[in-house]
């Protein structure tokens, strides 16, 4: 057997330590939403807008002299207690930077204390809680790039009084998220001078919305708003059309129900009932070049070929926009130290994203992205597509 000379093996050493030197640690985020339970879809919608947008800065050499990024992905189930469990691992996980949440509230509400304590930035591509995003606790680690509960209250009720019904149901889930709606929605009511007809409140994975759907109609209710998630909302849906045709009540709908297989729960009934959604972003006839060129990214990570393909589409544009801001923000600081990476979320220069043009994104007294001015109303079209719509 040979043996190597002392410089020699000195050298391979040496050699060796300079490539491992050279491996660069990746810059981490994780997602940390419901990717198995009611609401996967949009868990899984934010994981595919995530993945475009860090296939894109990974191919142009990533950030700060080429670290890569990575997603790492935590499933809470939409349950608060199972975050709570999990939050000590992904405070503690090696070169994490942000964590993006998924479509509930309550497991970053509940949790406020511990993620500002470990300086944790969380940014939200789709939960709504007004209290998730506007809070006291001081600096703030949470920032929305989605909408939100105050203002999609006022949204809904002007746009179901501009359609002409003036005595107005409210359903809503027990939930936080559906306290914050009640909240909104009933605020946006009494800047009118108005009361809700009825106000009723259901369970998850309550099936039967008879006893609720009864009590808004003998209110006598002209339209209800609706504030749940897809498997509670395609059972409202299912009840209503249970009624004769003049006999069903116009539907608003939160955000909710897109995230999770609503169409397929509601089957036939969808079809029969006017239904109406908030929505801030389409693939479909969306002409922009970014539109297109990240629509074509789409279909070639994930293996479709039309536009309507792309579910929850919203929350895709939402979270790749999401990951190029936190993208900026690391550039800016030239750090991933959490809390410059938080600052500089703050003081980050005009961005054109998909959802629109941020101008900036974030202030230091602001940290919602969007406005009023991105909502919109969709439907559902005959194959089951959401689509903006006219007021």
């Amino acid at each position: 057997m040979r043996r190597l000379l002392p410089g020699v093996f000195g050298l391979a050493l040496l050699c060796c330590g300079v490539a491992v030197a050279q491996e660069k640690a990746p810059i981490v985020l994780v997602l940390h939403a419901d990717m198995s339970s009611g609401s996967a879809m949009a868990g899984e919608a934010i994981r595919r807008g995530a993945l475009i947008a860090i296939s894109e800065l990974n191919a142009q050499g990533g950030l700060l002299d080429g670290r890569k990024l990575e997603l790492v992905v935590r499933d809470h189930h939409g349950v608060p207690a199972r975050a709570t469990e999990q939050l000590p691992e992904l405070a503690s996980m090696p070169h994490l930077v942000a964590i993006l949440s998924g479509l509930h509230s309550p497991p970053v509400i509940q949790n406020l204390p511990f993620i500002h304590e470990h300086q944790l930035i969380v940014v939200s591509p789709w939960a709504a809680a007004t209290g998730m995003v506007q809070h006291e606790l001081t600096p703030n680690y949470v920032f929305r790039v989605s909408i939100d509960d105050e203002r999609v209250g006022e949204f809904l009720v002007a746009r179901a009084l501009a359609r002409g019904h003036k005595r107005l149901g409210v359903i809503l889930e027990k939930s936080a998220w559906g306290r914050s709606n009640e909240k909104a929605l009933l605020a946006a009511l009494a800047r009118r001078n108005l009361k809700p007809a009825s106000v009723q409140w259901f369970n998850w994975a309550d099936a039967d919305m008879e006893t609720h759907l009864a009590a808004v109609e003998r209110a006598g209710a002209e339209a209800l708003l609706m504030v749940a998630n897809a498997p509670e909302g395609a059972a409202i849906v299912r009840t209503v059309a249970r009624r004769p045709p003049g006999k069903r009540l116009p539907i608003y709908a939160h955000s909710g129900i897109i995230g999770g297989d609503f169409v397929r729960q509601s089957g036939e009934a969808l079809s029969g009932v006017d239904l109406r959604v908030v929505h801030t972003f389409s693939f479909l006839g969306n002409p922009s070049a970014k539109a297109r060129a990240v629509a074509a990214k789409y279909h070639a990570l994930f293996g479709t070929w039309s536009d309507e393909e792309i579910f929850s589409d919203a929350g895709t544009a939402q979270a790749y926009d999401a990951v190029w801001l936190l993208a900026l923000a690391i550039q800016k600081a030239k750090s991933t130290e959490r809390a410059r990476v938080r600052d500089a979320l703050e003081r980050l220069g005009s961005y054109q994203g998909l959802v629109r043009t941020y101008q900036p994104a974030f202030t230091p007294s602001r940290h919602e992205a969007l406005s009023p001015s991105d909502f919109k109303l969709a439907t559902f079209n005959p194959r089951g597509v959401l689509v903006l719509s006219q007021p």
